[in-house]
């Protein structure tokens, strides 16, 4: 620990210029990846300014469980469907499963009004809002006696 203040101490250009890089890299990449919103925004968001949600994630997925309002346009369909995104005049909310896919499709969108929510599906359910469409889970031991914990 001694010889890194050392070298912070008789290097203070080196390190300088290490600091401008580290905070251009993440505000690069904070920009490249899209504005995130919270979940509590979205809701804002659709209200107020009537934005448009779209779940990029699988088809399969989305039909497990889906924020209201949401349509489904599957990341792997998105090349094929820019200009009908691109063309919407209300901002545009991406949503994908933990709010990292969402990025790389704002950059294929190269749009202003177009944001990501934050955390994805997950960071919505972690904050309590619900899902519309989840399919009730059977149980697994369906017709099997529990296993009991005394002997």
């Amino acid at each position: 620990m001694d010889r890194a203040l050392d070298f912070v101490g008789n290097h203070p250009f080196l390190f300088g210029i290490l600091a401008v890089l580290a905070v251009l890299f993440f505000a690069i990449e904070n920009k490249r990846s899209g504005r995130k919103i919270s979940p509590n925004t979205l809701g804002m968001m659709v209200n107020s300014q009537n934005a448009q949600l779209i779940d990029i994630r699988a088809k399969k997925k989305f039909e497990s469980g889906y924020i209201q309002g949401s349509r489904n346009i599957p990341f792997t369909d998105l090349k094929d469907r820019i200009e009908e995104i691109r063309a919407i005049e209300q901002p545009v909310i991406i949503i994908c499963d933990m709010g990292v896919q969402a990025g790389a499709a704002i950059q294929m969108i190269g749009k202003d009004d177009v944001y990501r929510l934050e955390g994805g599906v997950g960071g919505w359910q972690g904050a309590g809002m619900p899902l519309v469409g989840v399919k009730d889970v059977k149980p697994k031991n369906k017709g099997k006696a529990k296993p009991s914990l005394h002997k």
